[in-house]
């Protein structure tokens, strides 16, 4: 699908970078494996190079201007050029209600999941302009499509994902490069374990109508397909890959609900509330999970 094309994927060390740059591999596709964690960036190059398929490891911080134009000038001189690229380095941010959110942490997490982004684009489309095209996967999230709750920064950050993407697409799209974003839900990387082990009962209260978390290579498939001539026409998206989770939100409201700290104190956990009149239309999984939150109309207001 991808043969002898040349692939970058940022935040390649772990979780679904990793599992894209390995989906790239086996799609005939030549890495350049980049990650802040040089370890774990190296133990990807070393998985690809163990399947047979060609890869280098270029270590960088995605959200520093001159360690992004080094890294896609070490992706040339090392395979010629550059045909794809996955802007996926990202982090989670702290959770707090936005009254309560810390400067620093707000900071940090558009560094990372929005500025990154936008300076890869920036030295990626430069390079790809001088070769004739290419095609960007960013990763957004479906907390680029809908309300986070008590992650401000992160929602921030995944819609501005979005609102570059389109914004490239529609700039380049006569000079054949194509910029779309993917916006994974629930997804097993270490990302929801630590959100998981942080409140244990939130992946349960917003599981999607499958039923389960995505795999990290179900995600990265999709931005192999998004990447290849398979995909020609598509450009300016954002594409959830979700298990259903977006549908039944846009027709009703987020599964988990609204969440609020409670009024007496700032230093309160913070209480998950819904919508009674949202568990007659929800399928049954998300109906068992609801009814353990007890809730009012008026807990709303």
């Amino acid at each position: 699908m991808l043969r002898d094309k040349v692939a970058l994927v940022t935040g390649a060390g772990s979780g679904i970078g990793r599992a894209t740059a390995l989906a790239f591999a086996r799609a005939g596709a030549h890495v350049a494996v980049s990650d802040i964690d040089v370890g774990n960036a190296s133990a990807t190059v070393d998985r690809i190079l163990a399947a047979g398929s060609e890869a280098c490891c270029i270590p960088a911080d995605a959200s520093h201007a001159h360690a992004v134009a080094e890294l896609i000038a070490k992706t040339v001189a090392r395979f010629g050029r550059l045909d794809c690229a996955h802007n996926n380095a990202g982090i989670e941010s702290a959770l707090a209600a936005t009254a309560d959110s810390d400067e620093l942490d707000f900071d940090r997490t558009i560094a990372v999941n929005l500025k990154s982004v936008w300076l890869c684009m920036r030295a990626e489309i430069a390079q790809m302009l001088k070769s004739g095209g290419g095609t960007i996967v960013n990763t957004a999230s479906v907390g680029g499509l809908v309300a986070v709750p008590q992650s401000g920064a992160y929602a921030a950050a995944k819609h501005g994902v979005i609102g570059l993407t389109r914004t490239a697409a529609i700039e380049y799209a006569q000079q054949n490069i194509r910029v779309n974003a993917i916006c994974p839900g629930l997804t097993r990387t270490g990302m929801t374990d630590r959100l998981s082990r942080a409140d244990p009962e939130l992946l349960s209260a917003i599981m999607p109508p499958m039923g389960r978390m995505a795999q990290p290579d179900e995600i990265a498939q999709t931005v192999v397909f998004m990447c290849s001539d398979a995909a020609a026409y598509l450009t300016g998206q954002a594409l959830a890959v979700d298990g259903g989770a977006t549908a039944i939100w846009r027709a009703c409201a987020p599964p988990f609900g609204l969440l609020r700290c409670d009024r007496q104190g700032r230093d309160e956990k913070p209480v998950r509330l819904c919508a009674a009149r949202l568990v007659p239309v929800l399928p049954k999984h998300f109906t068992r999970d609801f009814r353990r939150v007890p809730t009012t109309r008026r807990s709303l207001q």
